[in-house]
């Protein structure tokens, strides 16, 4: 797909600085998940750079990671200028994120429309999801909303938020742009089927398009102890001692649930936020046996299914009469534990917290 032809310019903004837990043993501070072949056999960063070829050069992708992370985004994505890792001094959620990086683009063209979006995604038909976002793109350089995309849900998640959409306000192409009605945090399973059943709910990606000034001006309006924060400081230890005093929150709370110049656009294709082991299933093709195998490990299985398998290259894990494991392999830790109890990995990383920090 040609890079569309208008002006302003688009860049993109990753947002890669998560510590991914949920995935331990593999997921480890200096080596987290959107660094790993999770679900391919490319890291989870470079094949959400890659998914946006043609639509963003990579000389106006962002990347806005931690400093201990800095050399593993260089690794991953070789390609990406050194100048385009913005650095955040700590974790503070997405907000003061995804302020610092609009400040940056600020810097490099006042007038640009930016995507932002997570590092850690998996989205099939990838034609699909650019023309997608060419289209909240031509909205969002338009009409100066704050354009999100909302997936249509295929089953009642307990795991996302939602969102409600409402009147459509115009058509870009193939799709809809429809008005946010509200946003709607995690349900219970009955609320869910309601969604569902509704019609109208829409699970929430994550997923941003707005121009550059849209952005600041919504921040500054809903956000302005992060705005005034962060506005003109560019020192390391000024943004050091800036992000120290800030409260972490999610853009979706400080802003865009504030906002009244939200547009959503529905969208149909595959999507996966990948939040844990098990959800491999989802996105990995199953072996003959219904196994799922991932980060290049060998499986040998005799009367074994329903697993899921990861290892590095040049790993071997054998199966012999179990059902619906998770065995992870990584450097010099084991995982094995039931698929349904895999969320409980949690509790064992906050216990090599105090224990084994150095095996995190």
């Amino acid at each position: 797909m040609p890079e569309p032809k208008h002006s302003p310019a688009t860049y993109a903004v990753v947002m890669a600085g998560g510590a991914g837990t949920r995935f331990w043993p593999a997921s480890r501070r200096a080596r987290p998940k959107q660094l790993l072949p999770i679900a391919g056999d490319t890291p989870m960063l470079a094949r959400t750079i890659a998914r946006l070829e043609g639509l963003v050069p990579i000389e106006r992708v962002l990347v806005v990671t931690s400093a201990e992370l800095a050399d593993g985004v260089a690794e991953a994505v070789p390609d990406l200028p050194r100048e385009n890792l913005v650095v955040e001094p700590e974790g503070r959620n997405t907000a003061p994120c995804v302020a610092l990086a609009a400040f940056e683009v600020h810097r490099r063209d006042p007038e640009a429309v930016q995507i932002v979006l997570p590092a850690d995604h998996v989205i099939r038909p990838e034609d699909r999801f650019r023309s997608a976002l060419a289209a909240a793109v031509d909205e969002a350089r338009d009409t100066q909303r704050l354009v999100t995309l909302g997936i249509r849900p295929t089953h009642p998640a307990t795991g996302y938020g939602y969102i409600r959409s409402g009147d459509e306000r115009a058509r870009r192409g193939d799709w809809s742009v429809r008005d946010v009605a509200a946003f709607v945090e995690k349900p219970d399973s009955a609320r869910a089927a309601k969604f569902l059943e509704s019609g109208d709910y829409l699970w929430n990606a994550g997923i941003f398009v707005w121009s550059t000034d849209a952005i600041l001006s919504a921040i500054r309006a809903h956000a302005v102890d992060i705005y005034d924060a962060l506005d003109g400081v560019t020192d390391p230890v000024d943004l050091a001692r800036a992000y120290g005093a800030l409260e972490g929150r999610a853009i979706d709370v400080a802003v865009m649930e504030r906002a009244t110049n939200v547009s959503v656009v529905p969208v149909d294709f595959a999507w996966n936020d990948v939040g844990s082991w098990p959800s491999l299933a989802e996105v990995v093709e199953p072996d003959a046996s219904g196994n799922h195998e991932s980060g290049g490990a060998q499986v040998v299985a005799r009367d074994a299914e329903g697993c899921i398998v990861h290892g590095d290259a040049g790993t071997l894990v054998a199966l012999v009469g179990v059902r619906d494991l998770v065995v992870v392999k990584s450097g010099d830790a084991v995982l094995v534990c039931p698929r349904d109890r895999a969320e409980e990995v949690k509790a064992i990383v906050a216990r090599l917290e105090v224990e084994a920090p150095d095996q995190l």
